[in-house]
């Protein structure tokens, strides 16, 4: 089997969230080699007939999706997958409809609100425009396409009405249309997926530890937790894995919960599901992420390495849960 790795097409002055797929790539390549599967790797833009002639003449039997964004924008990148099923070429992760539903973070909020699955009250951008703020405080202001924590720092988090609509339109023309979204004070915790003979294994919870942030400091992973590697939010936010028999019931109704959200959505390959838990013990979950990062640092491949699994053994597992035709 011949398998087109796929990726972003960085460019030059690309930032270290998008130069993270570079490793992505490195890792998929190494472990394909282990497998004794062969591999070709084709960057792409929205230069959609240029992608569709890349992967004709590439010969490839199936494309191992690693495309986060397109032009800049998480917008787009169900484009691919859209392009895949048009060509008949099976690939992995999430397929278009899936992609597109949780790289939108407000029509994600609302599938997730139609099936009665708990996450945070929001307001999108039409309802801030017409009528404010009207969420119980405090807020968080979110880019409604953007991952990697993009567009999330400290001055997100808002106590005030008059301030978070001002912040919010600053953040519109920023990184195109946001949200905003009651902010659940409280534990955090990256549930993560992968497919299997027998269907969807959740993989180890991990739980995000804030060590030593000042009580006036958000506990979020914002983008310098992810990125900084200087910074004092990326020193201090940690993940655990080990959890005393107290949290055993929490565990499971978050392990319960993220299996809903594989099947509402209808996932494939891998996945992860971000919760926040607040005072009272009840989960609300923040997003789901179809193709999360699998970068050797990634929370997906330490949950995966937790679970005693290689990266070949993911790799080997997303490829046989591809979407074929």
């Amino acid at each position: 089997m011949k398998i087109a790795i796929v990726h972003t097409q960085l460019a030059e002055n690309a930032t270290r969230d998008e130069l993270d797929v570079l490793d992505q790539v490195d890792m998929v390549r190494k472990a394909l080699d282990d497998l004794g599967m062969e591999s070709v790797t084709i960057p792409i833009s929205l230069d959609l007939n240029r992608a569709k002639l890349d992967l004709i003449n590439s010969g490839a039997n199936c494309v191992f999706n690693l495309v986060e964004s397109l032009s800049g924008t998480g917008r787009f990148i169900h484009l691919l997958p859209a392009l895949l099923d048009v060509m008949k070429i099976p690939y992995t992760g999430g397929n278009t409809e899936a992609l597109f539903l949780t790289t939108n973070k407000v029509l994600t909020k609302e599938f997730l609100t139609a099936a009665n699955l708990p996450t945070p009250e929001f307001q999108d951008a039409a309802a801030i425009r017409q009528s404010g703020i009207n969420l119980k405080m405090p807020v968080i202001i979110k880019p409604v396409w953007e991952d990697a924590s993009v567009g999330l720092d400290d001055t997100a988090i808002f106590h005030d009405h008059v301030d978070a609509k001002t912040f919010f339109k600053e953040r519109n023309k920023a990184y195109g249309d946001c949200f905003a979204e009651g902010f659940i004070s409280g534990r955090e915790f990256n549930m993560s997926v992968i497919a299997s003979e027998d269907g969807p294994q959740v993989l180890p919870a991990a739980e995000i530890i804030f060590n030593d942030f000042p009580d006036d400091k958000p506990q979020i992973v914002g983008y310098k937790a992810k990125w900084e590697s200087d910074s004092f939010e990326y020193k201090n936010t940690v993940r655990r894995f080990d959890f005393p028999e107290r949290d055993h019931e929490l565990i499971n109704r978050l392990n319960t919960l993220t299996l809903r959200c594989w099947q509402l959505f209808k996932l494939n390959g891998y996945a992860r599901v971000d919760f926040r838990v607040d005072p009272f013990g009840q989960p609300w979950i923040l997003e789901i992420n179809a193709n999360p990062c699998i970068a050797p640092d990634s929370g997906f491949m330490a949950a995966a390495g937790r679970a005693g699994l290689t990266y070949a053994n993911v790799v080997a597992s997303i490829i046989a849960d591809s979407n074929s035709f």
